[in-house]
């Protein structure tokens, strides 16, 4: 679950539309509904393995999305296996962010030259099975500034933030104050890097995954940021 709900963070962040299924009956019934664009498949799952769901898409005639693998405990053997049955690449448990991230871009990117025929229609966006991602990203942030957040009624001060009319009150406990400060410093930073995560995880001098948990604690959710910024 824990890793469930990391990934869907990451790659929500990075713009993707995101379904789950904690099990493989919950990613057939997803995938009944319709193609995702994309599919991570873990390998050890509590009723039917990834493997064998792989070899029953492929069976099926339902392996028309790219599929990468992702396990903890799998062999070589495994991971040959599963690409011969026609998965697109394998991911090793723990995941380093980088590796993922370019792994979803190749298989999204592989995903998009494979419809691209001008004979087929565009497919209609539809949820994906497992911890998966759509090819449609968010907009990104205009790069401008953030706007004006009063924190609360009271005696205030301006925050020094280049000058972008931020306001914060001196009457708010320290733990509200810093978080109220928090928050503004990360909005700041994800207006002014364009809504890369990249860069400001590298601004802000956080490694990417906290800096994922953190903006989760203080409330900041880059994807309606990015809107409220078009």
């Amino acid at each position: 679950m824990g890793i469930r709900e990391l990934l869907s963070e990451i790659l929500g962040d990075e713009g993707h539309a995101i379904q789950l299924a904690e099990n493989a009956q919950q990613a057939r019934e997803a995938r009944a509904a319709g193609a995702p664009d994309l599919v991570l498949l873990d390998i050890w799952m509590p009723d039917t393995d990834g493997v064998t769901l792989l070899k029953e898409w492929q069976r099926d005639g339902l392996l028309t999305m790219p599929v990468i693998m992702m396990s903890g405990h799998a062999t070589i053997d495994t991971a040959v296996e599963a690409t011969r049955i026609g998965a697109l690449n394998f991911l090793e448990k723990p995941i380093a962010l980088q590796k993922l991230l370019k792994a979803v871009q190749q298989g999204l990117t592989r995903a998009q030259e494979t419809v691209r025929a001008p004979s087929v229609a565009p497919r209609p966006a539809a949820p994906a099975p497992a911890e998966e991602s759509s090819s449609h990203s968010l907009p990104s942030f205009g790069g401008s500034a953030p706007q004006q957040l009063m924190v609360r009624p009271g005696i205030t001060a301006p925050a020094a933030a280049e000058g972008h009319g931020y306001n914060l009150s001196f009457d708010l406990p320290l733990r509200e104050a810093r978080d109220a400060f928090e928050r503004m410093y990360f909005e700041h930073h994800l207006g002014r890097e364009g809504g890369s995560m990249t860069r400001v995880a590298e601004k802000t001098g956080l490694e990417r995954t906290h800096l994922y948990r953190k903006l989760k604690q203080l409330g900041v959710e880059p994807g309606k940021l990015a809107k409220k910024n078009l």
